[in-house]
């Protein structure tokens, strides 16, 4: 054979490895520096974004305005509605690019400023008007944080390697939920419970803006690799009719996105858990601060473990694991009356989700090829949110006519079916890679 035509057969492959070489030495000695960004944006972000989030203060907040449990439903169903479509936006405006920093900090942004709209609806409007408002923050929040979650995990996955993801993820949500816990406290206690500035709940989120704030300007400084390969750009009419490809080409990754959607499906009763809990205790603001500890407060000590298990073994029995937490803990609130029992089931119930979270969040970014990264993220986050807008609809609905019980129950059916799915259909997808 010519050995001109043989260097030049070799020559593109030669020279993928070469760019593949430099990207991994780019990531190596960045690491320090980005490990830091990420967790300080983390620890920060995820304060804020905890203290809107969780099933405490918004859901308490828009049921004393409107008196509807539908209404609290519809709120969440509108958050998640806007997560919808807006996934695969984000991931077809980034899966081409070598740089996806600079729309992160745009989505990042926004989002934000959709927060401190919520502090000002509280101060500026009233009756109806304001619950309006809320409503629809709550659909802008949702369709910005569709996006906006495909952007970070592909940051994360561009410049953490995978066996540190996880102690990552640990400490930065550990640490990120202590304050979030601590300050979720002293929010219901003093804020709230004083109506402080004329709105304690509007006063809460204007913190959760200023923390989110902080977190965005530690993520402009991380330094971000180029990928050697990236998709070429398409039109998103042609990426969607990717879908079944990208879906069912890998069965593992198949019964994994139906594992999140029925988890999704479970937090039909997510709203309403302290709206329950007010129909046996009086829900005080010292008492809204107290919950909002217990969820927050697992979710800063479960995470050390979930994140160093999953590195250890693999994020497939942190993902069992939660799963079967948010079940017991969802049987203890519906069976008990008491404060200190109240308090150990919302433990549970944040010790569960930060798992789930933790666990979708990780898993996704180990199935199939790095080019399609953006696009099977968007997906999960698309089916996700699918399920997550009709669950708090019915919820609502069935929560006035039918009663709590029936929620609850239908979450721990959804919740089983996720468990047995992942038992006998979805294996560690770690252990496909070495």
């Amino acid at each position: 054979m010519d050995p001109k035509i043989e260097v030049s057969a070799a020559g593109p492959e030669a020279d993928l490895q070469t760019r593949e070489a430099a990207y991994g030495a780019f990531v190596r000695d960045n690491l320090k520096h980005n490990y830091r960004a990420t967790y300080l944006h983390g620890m920060l972000g995820m304060t804020g974004f905890r203290l809107v989030q969780a099933p405490t203060f918004l859901p308490a907040y828009l049921h004393a305005l409107s008196g509807s449990s539908s209404i609290v439903g519809l709120a969440l169903a509108l958050q998640q509605m806007g997560g919808v479509i807006s996934p695969i936006f984000g991931a077809t405006l980034i899966e081409h690019r070598t740089k996806v920093l600079p729309a992160t900090m745009l989505m990042g942004t926004l989002s934000r400023l959709v927060i401190l709209g919520m502090a000002l609806a509280g101060w500026l409007l009233s009756g109806q008007s304001l619950v309006i408002a809320l409503l629809a923050l709550m659909f802008l929040f949702g369709l910005l944080q569709g996006p906006q979650r495909v952007q970070f995990a592909i940051l994360l996955s561009k410049v953490i390697p995978i066996a540190m993801r996880g102690r990552l993820q640990a400490w930065r949500n550990a640490t990120g939920g202590l304050i979030a816990a601590v300050l979720a406290y002293l929010a219901g206690r003093y804020l709230i419970e004083a109506n402080v500035m004329g709105n304690g709940y509007s006063t809460t989120f204007l913190a959760a803006f200023v923390l989110t704030s902080a977190g965005l300007l530690a993520l402009r400084t991380m330094r971000e690799p180029e990928p050697p390969t990236t998709r070429e750009r398409g039109r998103f009419r042609d990426r969607l009719r990717d879908f079944p490809r990208l879906v069912t080409q890998d069965r593992s990754y198949m019964w994994f996105l139906v594992v999140q959607m029925m988890s999704m499906t479970s937090r039909i009763a997510v709203p309403f858990y302290v709206i329950y809990v007010g129909q046996s205790i009086p829900m005080t603001g010292a008492t809204l601060g107290l919950l909002s500890l217990a969820f927050l407060g697992a979710d800063t000590l479960s995470n050390l473990v979930w994140g160093y298990w999953g590195d250890k073994t693999g994020f497939r029995m942190v993902l069992l694991m939660s799963l079967a937490i948010w079940a017991g803990a969802t049987m203890l609130l519906m069976g008990v009356h008491h404060l200190g029992f109240i308090f150990i089931a919302f433990f549970g119930l944040g010790a569960a989700q930060s798992g789930y979270q933790m666990a979708a969040q990780t898993m996704i970014l180990e199935f199939g090829s790095r080019d399609e990264l953006p696009m099977r993220i968007a997906i999960s986050s698309t089916a996700e949110n699918v399920m997550a807008t009709i669950g708090p609809l019915m919820g609502g609905v069935l929560a006035e006519f039918v009663g709590f019980q029936m929620v609850f129950g239908l979450s721990l059916v959804a919740l089983a079916a996720a468990v047995v799915l992942t038992v006998v259909a979805v294996p560690e997808p770690r252990k496909r890679r070495v």
